[in-house]
């Protein structure tokens, strides 16, 4: 069995793993528009991404532009989960990720002695960064 996170946005699919890619690293694959579907999308809609993928070491998530008429709340209860391999990798990711977003908590020692972070990126993705000491 293999479970995988599908990120859903409103208009900024492609902006927003372009932006995870420079972040991660990886590629982003698959690319898909609603050009060529028949299904009811509006013509000024059709050039957004129906699905892609960002693939590369250690993580592949999928991601697509939800139809005009279907809701996206921004919720609680997802985030994506990073296990950095360096405390100095980790506290980049995170200062990456939430700039222009929101931190929760701040990236610091925590109680059970590593090293964590949680925030809301500029897309409202909610991510938790954590690395060993």
């Amino acid at each position: 069995m293999k479970i995988q996170a599908y990120l859903a946005f409103k208009n900024q699919c492609e902006e927003a793993l372009n932006y995870y890619k420079n972040i991660f690293g990886g590629e982003v694959i698959n690319k898909q528009t609603y050009e060529d579907k028949k299904i009811d999308i509006p013509e000024s809609y059709r050039h957004n991404l129906q699905h892609a993928e960002l693939k590369g070491k250690g993580f592949h998530f999928m991601a697509y532009d939800a139809a005009p008429d279907t809701p996206i709340t921004s919720g609680s209860n997802l985030y994506m989960s990073i296990d950095a391999d360096s405390k100095d990798e980790a506290a980049e990711i995170f200062k990456k990720l939430s700039s222009g977003g929101s931190v929760h908590q701040p990236f610091e020692k925590s109680s059970w002695g590593d090293y964590y972070g949680r925030c809301t990126d500029k897309y409202n993705i909610q991510w938790m960064v954590n690395a060993k000491e």
